[in-house]
């Protein structure tokens, strides 16, 4: 079989699953990419993980093919600090020194931040009283805010950098808003480095001044950490808060500290946030009996694998204290989200905070009407009205 293209129309009466076309198929399918070559489609999870830990399929940007229509057909290499796109050994030696930085303490010191934050926003919405578009008064700020700790944005400084944060990392903003947003982050984030390197202080960014790392490295970095951390939170908070008003159970599973945890872990594997990845093959490799042949560009989709039911049994339904080890929501292999940890603590935070606050939160309109539903590979709300 040939799919003429990654399959990206979801269901229009289960909006919140992933495109009907990804499910049944074998674990590697032939596809076409909109830069008419010919790749493959792996959807089982076994054969998602395979490609993820195999480091014989690259990650670097100018060997692959973008599956999505409309979109740049190929890329330059990756600028110094973006070590998305690159492999070992280059790859190794940025994370090793960010993964230095997420120590314990400062995990600890942000998780308070994140505490402080929902409540100071869940007054506000308290305050404001219903109805609230939950996107820009909580789901959004929440990530702000953290990011902000993390690298040390001086307190002077973190309006107009939440604001263009949230520009270029959400929905609804127009290329030409995007583009200044984006360069002005990126000068921002320059003067930054050098404030932190003249002047250091107990932040991720400056530690990383204490490296052999540049400053345009660090800049880079900083922006990845900036889009990585805010975008993919922000739409989480957003979809699992719009579950949860669609099962009410939910709700409960996570007001109750004992449950929390693995219900966040449940609505990760469900609702997949991050679709799909890209890999190219280095060498001939064989996966799920298929041979790729070298060059050849593989599409993972996280969705497909999270909904794999030889994994997971009734896949698309949202079932709190569900076994969900080995689901494929943050990656998987060398390139597996590097702040994972920290988005799930403020998921837990988030969510829990939400509940208990608002135990008769629902949507103030009707689901059908919830812009952008049917936009998409995965629906990312540009507005989700709630009430109480």
């Amino acid at each position: 079989m040939l799919l003429p293209g990654l399959p990206l129309n979801r269901p229009a009466d289960r909006p919140l699953d992933p495109p009907a076309e990804l499910r049944g198929q074998e674990p590697l399918t032939r596809m076409v990419y909109p830069n008419g070559t010919q790749g493959w489609l792996a959807t089982s999870r076994a054969a998602v993980r395979a490609v993820l830990a195999d480091p014989r399929f690259s990650a670097r940007y100018e060997l692959l093919a973008n599956p999505m229509p409309g979109a740049d057909a190929t890329l330059p290499p990756a600028e110094p600090g973006d070590f998305s796109g690159m492999d070992a050994p280059d790859h190794t030696r940025y994370r090793r020194m960010l993964v230095g930085q997420f120590t314990v303490h400062r995990m600890r010191q942000l998780t308070e931040r994140i505490e402080q934050t929902t409540a100071e926003h869940l007054d506000a919405m308290e305050n404001q009283g219903p109805p609230v578009d939950l996107v820009r008064a909580y789901a959004e700020p929440i990530p702000a805010v953290t990011i902000c700790e993390l690298l040390g944005v001086p307190y002077e400084d973190r309006a107009r950098f939440q604001a263009q944060a949230i520009l270029v990392t959400g929905v609804g903003a127009t290329p030409d808003e995007f583009a200044a947003a984006m360069a002005d982050l990126k000068q921002y984030m320059g003067e930054l480095v050098a404030a932190k390197r003249a002047s250091p202080s107990d932040d991720l960014l400056s530690g990383l001044t204490e490296t052999d790392l540049d400053d345009v490295e660090l800049t880079t970095i900083g922006l990845f950490l900036l889009g990585a951390g805010i975008g993919t939170t922000a739409h989480m908070i957003s979809l699992g808060t719009l579950a949860m008003l669609r099962s009410p159970r939910l709700f409960e599973a996570v007001r109750t500290p004992e449950t929390v945890e693995q219900t966040v872990e449940e609505l990760l594997r469900h609702l997949t946030t991050v679709p799909f990845a890209v890999r190219a093959a280095l060498d001939d490799v064989t996966v799920s009996g298929q041979l790729i042949k070298k060059g050849e560009v593989v599409t993972v989709s996280l969705q497909a694998a999270n909904r794999d039911p030889a994994c997971f049994s009734d896949p698309d339904l949202i079932t709190p204290g569900r076994r969900t080890a080995g689901h494929v929501a943050f990656g998987h292999g060398i390139h597996q989200c590097l702040g994972q940890q920290l988005a799930r603590v403020e998921l837990a935070v988030a969510y829990r905070a939400l509940a208990t606050r608002f135990p008769s939160l629902h949507l103030a309109v009707p689901f059908e009407q919830l812009p952008g539903l049917n936009d998409g590979i995965t629906f990312n709300p540009s507005e989700l009205p709630v009430a109480w």
